[in-house]
């Protein structure tokens, strides 16, 4: 019986013939900031911009190996699994369907296009991911299709492991990882990983990154069940899943919720600014949690390790940048938002604009409501150099008696005002 070891050399051997090995590059910005040896895995530079090609790959590959007779595979994705789906589909010449919910925005839909030409078709059904999983699902009893999952497969998770094939022929002569960091959305990477790795590292050396709105893998292995949660954040949209793969957690299972890191979804955008301007690196947001997850450990912590950080996508659509932006200042401390109770007088404005100092400048003001006939409501946001700033001008409201709200952290103000 073939190894999963042997199984994955076939795997990588095989999709060789769309792509070769994408580059584990030593970062020297990474590595000085951190005091280690930060290897970056860059499945960013795929074809399709994200490792999802590979799963998607050898799931084909298989299933015509087999003798798969079905006319038609199927696919139910928003993101990087379309897309590799559509390049695999176009690669072997076979037919698929590809569904969208109707809210993907058309620079994923028109990229899906364009890998997959005219052997994909894209329909866009339901407002929501389940809605459109739903559809796909019935699409494909109905026509005898042939569904291709984006993790939840033992042939996709064989594909993803390739990235881990590849990290070990790469690495620097005689060196092994300290530490492996791998991002975690259905799970499908992490299990392919860890389970083709598993007995070359001799000590525990593997970190998941799960985005704190979505810590499906973290919420399974601390209750020692497949947990399905409520309501998980969309923003780190490659890896907001609700659920973790039946598969990828069989295979995660002896991992302790310890070794699952929550990356804060606003200082994930502080990474991705930093790599964008200081490296020239366009990551996506799924694409950066590996990066970002360095900063729950101390320097002493790391100092001296050989780190491999996997580096999932750069599928980054640039109309989020202002949503970026906006998050990682308010996560760095360098803009609040006040709902500020105006006196209804002459001058009211302009000694609240000489409370301000040098370096805050207002970028956001907007008149509310009256709430009273000798009061209005204004919401202001406000920027600064300095997060200590801050500090001096609430201590000024307070000492002018100044009636204010600071809702920069609240969730529920923030989503229908700001």
């Amino acid at each position: 019986m073939t190894s999963f070891a042997d199984s994955v050399r076939n795997a990588a051997e095989a999709v060789r013939g769309i792509f070769p090995e994408t580059p584990l590059q030593k970062n020297a910005y990474l590595s000085r900031k951190f005091g280690a040896h930060v290897f970056l895995k860059r499945e960013d530079l795929t074809p399709v911009r994200s490792y999802k090609i590979r799963g998607a790959f050898n799931f084909f590959r298989k299933a015509l190996a087999a003798g798969n007779s079905a006319e038609l595979f199927v696919c139910a994705s928003a993101g990087n699994h379309a897309q590799g789906f559509a390049f695999v589909c176009r690669h072997f010449s076979r037919k698929g369907v590809v569904f969208m919910p109707v809210t993907t925005p058309q620079q994923k839909i028109d990229k899906t296009r364009l890998f997959g030409g005219e052997f994909v078709e894209i329909r866009l059904v339901g407002d929501f991911f389940d809605e459109c999983l739903a559809a796909a699902q019935a699409f494909t009893e109905e026509q005898g299709a042939h569904m291709v999952p984006p993790f939840d497969h033992k042939d996709i998770i064989e594909g993803q492991a390739t990235v881990a094939f590849e990290i070990a022929r790469q690495m620097p002569d005689g060196v092994l990882p300290d530490l492996v960091m791998l991002p975690v959305g259905g799970g499908g990477l992490a299990a392919g990983v860890t389970h083709y790795m598993a007995g070359m590292l001799q000590k525990p050396c593997f970190v998941f990154c799960e985005p704190a709105g979505a810590p499906s893998l973290e919420r399974s292995l601390a209750t020692g069940r497949r947990a399905k949660l409520p309501r998980v954040d969309n923003f780190v949209d490659g890896a907001a899943v609700a659920e973790i793969g039946r598969e990828p957690l069989r295979l995660l299972k002896g991992f302790s919720a310890e070794s699952v890191r929550l990356v804060p979804e606003n200082r994930l955008c502080e990474t991705m600014l930093e790599m964008l301007n200081i490296e020239g690196v366009v990551l996506e947001p799924a694409g950066a949690l590996a990066l970002d997850a360095l900063k729950d450990f101390s320097r002493k912590e790391l100092r001296g390790k050989t780190i491999v950080c996997v580096v999932s996508g750069g599928n980054f659509d640039f109309e989020r940048l202002p949503d970026v932006k906006e998050r990682a200042l308010r996560f760095a401390g360098l803009k609040k938002y006040f709902i500020i109770r105006f006196p209804q007088r002459p001058g009211a404005l302009r000694d609240f604009l000489e409370m301000l100092g040098p370096d805050d400048d207002i970028a956001r003001f907007e008149y509310l409501k009256k709430s009273a006939r000798n009061f209005g409501s204004v919401l202001i946001g406000i920027e600064t150099k300095d997060r200590r700033n801050f500090d001096r001008l609430v201590a000024s409201f307070e000492a002018e008696g100044v009636q204010y709200q600071d809702i920069t952290d609240n969730e529920t103000l923030a989503e229908f005002i700001i």
